[in-house]
Formats: C-alpha cells, structure tokens, sequence
C-alpha cells in the first residue's frame, strides 16, 4: 500500500493572497516556520527551520505555478531519502481559495507509516495557522514550542 496523504481547507482570501503568504518567506515565518532562508522559487533549494524540530530542513523547490501550484522535495522523517510534497491553491470565487495538501513516498515500513501520519496531521496544522494568519492575523504557532 503506497503511504500518500491529501488534507484541503478554504481560506476566505484571494488566491494570490494566500499564495503569497506560502512562498513569501517573511509571512510563511509569521505562522508556520520559525525561519525560511529565501521563498520558493522553482529550481532553488530553502532552508527552513522549525521551533520544534532542530536543525534546518532543504526543501528543494521543484515546480512553481503562480497562484496555482507548488511542488517540492524533502528528507522524510528517518531520513535517507525524500518525500513529495504538492500544495494546489483553487479559486473557488474572488474572495476564497481551496487549498490542498497532499505528500507521498514514505517507505512502506511502520516508521514510515507513523512519518506519513506525523506529516498529514502538521499540514493540516500549517493550512489551519494559515487561515488564522490571513483571516484574523494572528499566529496559532506562538509560544507552542516546548
């Protein structure tokens, strides 16, 4: 059984708003990472780096559709190889967007069972951090961090 996961939620802003406020690194910081080293531009490798994971975390940037679609690459959890991540942004009129979330390619083994899992419930967490920020401007993720 392939271990592929997608989460979605609308997000009452245009989509060239929420976009922007996943490939612009100083809003992407203002609710979701600590710290983005550049945005997400296709053919670049960011740095990002979590308040509750240690270290820095590549993400290698692989497609970017303005307004329409990111793809990239990162280590899965246990490290050794990378899983795909594919975030789609849909209008679904002028003042709201559908956002979908969705990462495959964990080992079918049971670290890679419980990667994927961890994985699915943060992108839902991130998307959710993204509609406090954009609709109501405030960052969930504040003092969460142990």
């Amino acid at each position: 059984m392939e271990l592929k996961f997608q989460v979605q939620l609308k997000v009452q802003k245009p989509v060239s708003e929420v976009f922007d406020a996943v490939v612009n690194p100083r809003k992407l910081s203002g609710y979701f990472v600590q710290a983005a080293s550049a945005p997400l531009i296709e053919g670049t490798t960011v740095k990002w780096r979590f308040a509750e994971v240690p270290g820095e975390h590549d993400v290698v940037v692989r497609e970017v559709r303005q307004d329409e679609r990111i793809v990239f690459e990162w280590e899965a959890a246990g490290g050794g190889y990378d899983t795909r991540v594919e975030m789609k942004f849909k209008v679904i009129d002028a003042k709201n967007t559908l956002v979908q979330v969705s990462e495959s390619g964990w080992r079918e083994d049971p670290v890679g069972q419980a990667a994927s899992y961890d994985n699915c419930g943060g992108w839902m967490h991130m998307m959710l951090c993204l509609k406090a920020y954009l609709e109501h401007g405030i960052n969930l993720r504040a003092g969460g961090a142990f």
